[in-house]
């Protein structure tokens, strides 16, 4: 038996966190000298302080390292999986945070930059699409669903017959709960599932356009000069849905800055 000074240096875990260990009933000391009332471990607990500390180190808070450390092997690899993604959906909107500070310094230092939007009208006919639409927790999740449209574009032979683009169904801008729909052109139309069908879109008379060079985050320029635009020519509205074309994109280039993406706002006359 060690007391708790010599369990402290053996295991490198302090003798405060030893005792907190024991008051959250995690770690209890094998004895306690009942004259003295000092703690006492043995040799066989430090296994079990051992996984107690990777499961903290894993981010794992008191309550479910409890929980874990009643669990067996397999269920507690599933509850490590599930922590590893919620550290890693941490992370990515903390990534997103950064690129919002980077453009919000952007637009402190000079606004729009060099890039310029040319507002063009044109007319947008029927396509017949192999169709992909779902209610995603947010815009960022839309690449989940491209992964999913193009894993199963992969194990069919069909012709594709122009860009692939996204429709935004919503009527307004969603933090939550984003209705979105992939289309791929296809020449003929195969059969549909519980999840991908074949459809026409619908021709769009009148939308507005404009390129949108770079990053993603150079959209926000692009909306911007349509907002101009609509104000200069308030003889159109705006109608729905709204649609994107990724020329350019994270699968088919890897330089942000090279970029291609095409905005487009269906109008109405007022």
């Amino acid at each position: 038996m060690f007391r708790i000074g010599e369990f402290s240096r053996l295991t490198q875990v302090s003798i405060r966190m030893l005792r907190y260990y024991d008051e959250v009933g995690i770690l209890k000391p094998a004895e306690v000298d009942k004259w003295t009332g000092h703690r006492l471990y043995s040799v066989e607990q430090i296994p079990r302080l051992n996984k107690i500390l990777y499961l903290r180190d894993s981010g794992l808070n008191i309550s479910e390292i409890a929980l874990a450390l009643k669990t067996d092997d397999q269920s507690l690899l599933t509850q490590l999986d599930k922590k590893r993604l919620e550290i890693e959906c941490a992370i990515q909107a903390e990534q997103e945070k950064l690129k919002k500070i980077e453009l919000a310094k952007s637009e402190l230092q000079g606004g729009k930059g060099e890039y310029h939007y040319n507002i063009s009208v044109k007319s947008i006919p029927a396509y017949q699409v192999l169709s992909l639409r779902r209610v995603v927790p947010t815009y960022y999740s839309e690449g989940d669903l491209w992964n999913e449209l193009s894993a199963f574009t992969s194990t069919r032979k069909m012709e594709i017959t122009g860009n692939a683009f996204s429709i935004y169904h919503d009527t307004e801008f969603r933090e939550q709960n984003v209705d979105i729909e992939l289309c791929i052109p296809v020449k003929k139309a195969g059969q549909n599932t519980s999840l991908f069908c074949f459809r026409m879109t619908e021709p769009v008379p009148t939308m507005a356009c404009t390129m949108v060079y770079g990053d993603f985050s150079n959209i926000k320029g692009g909306y911007l000069a349509f907002a101009e635009w609509l104000q200069k020519n308030s003889e159109y509205q705006m109608s729905n849905p709204m649609r994107q074309i990724v020329h350019r994109g994270p699968w088919n280039e890897n330089n942000p800055e090279k970029y291609l993406i095409e905005l487009q706002i269906p109008l109405e006359h007022t």
